[in-house]
């Protein structure tokens, strides 16, 4: 089993930190699996660069394995971060679109109604991120955050992003560059040890975060992650939650009803949560205050049907 560090030539954000850690000791050439990709080995890991959009090139993992025979553990992209504030910033996310339907339009990539597994190392790496942050003199003029759920590329192994933020003038910045190279270096144990946010038999009956409502960067649930230990899987922000008010749509019988794809991206988001921290409990946390009172009500009563547990802050550590 390999993890697949995935980086694109087409974005300085990626191929900065691709090449920070292509610097460290250990690497060799890696096998090719097409025209236009080429890669590098370092004990179980591997980085492949390509030239497409970080977000065109879907089953990545299913693609390396029938080109090298090596099953992939767990996928990692290096990609670029824009916001409208304009903030530097170091962030880490899973993938997915789960609350798009069938025939909509799919702007970042991705499948409708699918959620990639989150890697485990999410929480993890975060922490160990902002240690690496701070070390190197980063912050405070960086931000370290988590992002929601929200684009592709399809996957089907334990997925994450880590991106450099926010305009051009920083997706080029060395330091920042070093810090993400570090970040692999240490967090997949390159340097010693067992790596960082490896999910083992050991964790079984360990709690999951499944983050449901708020902002983009999910405040409320970064302050449960930031202590030590805390597991985190999907994290659906408001925009990721569609839902339409019942007093503008009835059911068949005349019974007012809440339409959207919320219910279709919670249920996704959980099973694959599940998926990827088997043994693992995953437990519901709401950002109460982004909802409103039908809006909390349809999600608890909907949360209660599917047998997903709620959770408050304590149940997470």
């Amino acid at each position: 089993m390999v993890t697949l560090v995935v980086a694109t030539a087409a974005d300085p954000a990626s191929v900065g930190p691709a090449s920070s850690f292509l610097a460290m000791p250990g690497w060799n050439p890696g096998p090719s699996i097409a025209i236009g990709m080429e890669s590098f080995a370092n004990g179980s890991v591997r980085l492949l660069m390509h030239e497409r959009s970080i977000v065109a090139e879907d089953d990545l993992d299913r693609r390396w394995e029938a080109a090298t025979g090596e099953p992939v553990d767990e996928v990692i992209f290096l990609s670029r971060h824009t916001a409208v504030s304009n903030r530097p910033a170091l962030t880490v996310h899973p993938i997915g679109v789960p609350h798009i339907r069938e025939g909509e339009p799919l702007p970042q990539g991705g499948r409708p109604c699918w959620a990639g597994p989150p890697n485990p190392r999410v929480g993890p790496w975060l922490r160990l991120m902002k240690k690496i942050a701070e070390a190197n003199g980063l912050i405070p003029e960086f931000e370290i955050t988590l992002e929601a759920t929200h684009h592709g590329p399809v996957v089907n192994t334990p997925t994450m992003f880590l991106e450099i933020g926010s305009t051009e003038e920083y997706w080029g910045r060395q330091d920042a560059a070093q810090a993400i190279a570090l970040l692999l270096w240490e967090g997949l144990g390159l340097g010693g040890g067992s790596g960082v946010g490896n999910w083992s038999r050991e964790n079984n009956g360990d709690n999951v975060l499944l983050g449901i409502g708020g902002g983009h960067y999910v405040p409320r649930h970064m302050d449960i992650v930031w202590k030590d230990g805390v597991w985190v899987g999907h994290l659906l922000s408001g925009y990721s939650l569609p839902m339409e008010d019942p007093n503008r749509q009835k059911g068949e019988n005349g019974e007012k009803c809440i339409g959207g794809a919320w219910k279709q991206a919670i249920k996704v988001s959980y099973e694959a949560t599940k998926l990827a921290f088997p043994g693992g409990e995953v437990i519901a946390h709401l950002d109460h205050k982004s909802f409103k009172g039908w809006q909390k009500n349809a999600i608890t009563s909907f949360l209660t049907e599917e047998n997903i547990k709620i959770g408050k802050p304590q149940d997470f550590y």
